[in-house]
């Protein structure tokens, strides 16, 4: 089966999913933890075959497609993970600090840097850095155009430069 062929049938998906889940499990791990991966990685397939007959080749390819909903889900997963920590705060519990997240949140400078960066510009960032993914997929994916994302990430660089090579803004 070729990227631009539709995708209609369970054989034809199950042949979709083999070939695509190790990357879209890979990126979502790299956005949320493995722990989240695997449910994040198996709903974008879930909603991929439920909307199969909405995908058109002429629009793009099927791999952006499928990082698109990935990105779609990692972002619904953060908003729903925001709104359980601030419910947690309103009721005054105790933070956990074991998961994935916190451990992240807590190792440094590169996830405030992250965090600071615009929705946008960290979904151009980190589908190029751990999907692999080049500017026309990253556009396909997000629905952009290839010099949008060029220019997020550009920013996206310049934002992070400070964090990941301190050495060179000492000068």
């Amino acid at each position: 089966m070729t990227e631009a062929a539709p995708v209609t049938g369970a054989d034809q998906f199950t042949e979709v999913h083999d070939r695509h889940f190790a990357g879209i499990y890979r990126y979502v791990a790299g956005r949320l933890g493995a722990q989240a991966a695997e449910d994040v990685a198996a709903e974008t397939f879930l909603v991929a075959y439920d909307r199969r007959s909405t995908f058109d080749p002429a629009r793009g390819d099927l791999r952006a497609w499928l990082f698109g909903i990935a990105t779609n889900l990692v972002s619904r997963h953060r908003r729903k993970e925001a709104r359980h920590y601030r419910a947690l705060t309103r009721i005054e519990l105790p933070r956990p600090v074991e998961g994935h997240e916190n451990r992240v949140v807590l190792s440094g400078q590169l996830a405030k840097a992250l965090a600071r960066l615009t929705a946008g510009e960290r979904d151009v960032l980190l589908l190029v850095a751990l999907a692999d993914l080049g500017y026309a997929e990253v556009g396909e994916a997000l629905g952009i155009s290839p010099g949008t994302v060029g220019s997020r990430l550009t920013r996206a660089r310049k934002k992070l430069a400070p964090v990941l090579a301190p050495e060179a803004s000492d000068g």
